[in-house]
C-alpha cells in the first residue's frame, strides 16, 4: 500500500473525536476450538453489563457469527468495498446492544482486495458516527496471513484452546509466528471445553511448558470455560448461551471472563480508534505480502 493511501487515510483521523476503543482478537489456530462461540458469547456478557461491543467477523471468505445468532443480514462487508454503502449501513444488532459487521461468505477474501479497497476499508470504518468501548474481533482459524495481521494490530490477542494435541500443537505454533516474526510477546489464554477446572490449569501448564522452553513469550490464564452440552442446545436455537441459559457453568465462565476483558487497560495513543486499528492491520497485512 503506498504512502498517498496512507495518507488519505491519515487525513480521516480526525472525522472521529470518539475515546479510545478496547480492540481484541479472539484467535486460536485451530478450528473447532469454540472460537467463534467464546467471541460472541463475550461479546454479548460484555453487552450485558452495559459496553457498547462492535464485533467484527474476520473470517472474511466464510462468515458465520450472522449465522450463529439467527440475524438476516442483506448486506456485508463487500457491499461496503464495492461502494454501495457505508460501513454504518451493514451493521446488524445482536442481543444486548452488540453490533456485528459481517463478512461475506464464500467469495474472496482481503487477500484479494486492491490497495483502493484497502483505503476504502480504513475510510469506511474511520466514517463510523457510532461510539463503541469494544471492538472484539473473530479471526479465522489456522494462521494465514489474514489472522496474523488482525492479531497484530489488535492490543490484546486471546487464544482459545482446548485440551486436544493439534489444539496445543497450533496455538503453539500461532503463538511461534507471532512472536518471532511480528513483535507479539503477550498472549491472553482460553482454555475452552474443559471437564474441570484442574483440567483447564493442567492444559495452561502444557502450553506454558512448551512456551517457556521454546519461545520468548508471555502467556495469561484469563478463562477456564467447562465443557457444557446447554452450548450445543443454544447453538441449535441459534442463541448465545449467555441468554438461552445464563446460569450454566459455560455462561458463568463466559460471563466472568467478559468482566476481566472490560477491565483490560486501554492505550491512550490513537491505536486505540477503530480506524487505527484498520489502518495498521492492513499496513501490517500489505507489508507481508510485499514481502513475499
Amino acid at each position: 500500500m503506498n504512502k498517498n493511501l496512507f495518507d488519505q487515510a491519515s487525513g480521516l483521523r480526525n472525522m472521529n473525536q470518539s475515546k479510545p476503543i478496547k480492540v481484541i482478537s479472539i484467535t486460536g489456530g485451530k478450528g473447532g476450538v469454540g472460537k467463534t462461540n467464546v467471541s460472541l458469547n463475550t461479546a454479548i456478557a460484555m453487552g450485558q453489563l452495559g459496553k457498547k461491543v462492535l464485533v467484527l467477523d474476520a473470517d472474511l471468505g466464510l462468515a458465520n457469527c450472522d449465522v450463529m445468532l439467527g440475524l438476516r443480514v442483506e448486506k456485508n462487508i463487500s457491499h461496503v468495498l464495492s461502494g454501495e454503502c457505508s460501513l454504518e449501513e451493514i451493521l446488524v444488532e445482536g442481543p444486548h446492544g452488540i453490533k456485528i459487521v459481517p463478512a461475506t461468505s464464500g467469495t474472496r477474501s482481503m487477500v484479494e482486495l486492491s490497495a483502493a479497497e484497502h483505503a476504502g476499508l480504513i475510510r469506511a470504518f474511520s466514517e463510523i458516527k457510532s461510539s463503541f468501548d469494544v471492538l472484539l474481533v473473530d479471526t479465522a482459524a489456522g494462521i494465514s496471513e489474514m489472522v496474523l495481521s488482525f492479531s497484530r494490530a489488535a492490543q490484546d490477542v486471546v487464544v482459545v484452546v482446548c485440551d486436544e494435541p493439534t489444539s496445543i500443537t497450533d496455538a503453539y505454533a500461532l503463538m511461534k509466528v507471532l512472536s518471532r516474526e511480528h513483535g507479539v510477546y503477550k498472549f491472553k489464554i482460553v482454555a475452552n471445553m474443559v471437564r474441570s477446572l484442574r483440567e483447564g490449569q493442567e492444559l495452561f501448564a502444557k502450553l506454558s511448558k512448551v512456551a517457556d522452553r521454546f519461545l520468548d513469550v508471555s502467556l495469561e490464564m484469563v478463562a477456564t470455560i467447562p465443557f457444557d452440552e446447554n452450548i450445543r442446545k443454544s447453538v441449535r436455537k441459534q442463541k448465545a448461551i449467555v441468554d438461552a441459559f445464563p446460569k450454566s457453568p459455560a455462561s458463568i465462565a463466559i460471563k466472568n471472563l467478559a468482566a476481566k476483558a472490560i477491565k483490560w487497560p486501554v492505550p491512550v495513543q490513537p491505536t486505540g480508534h477503530v480506524e487505527f486499528f484498520i489502518e495498521q492491520l492492513v499496513r501490517n497485512h500489505t507489508e507481508s505480502r510485499d514481502e513475499i
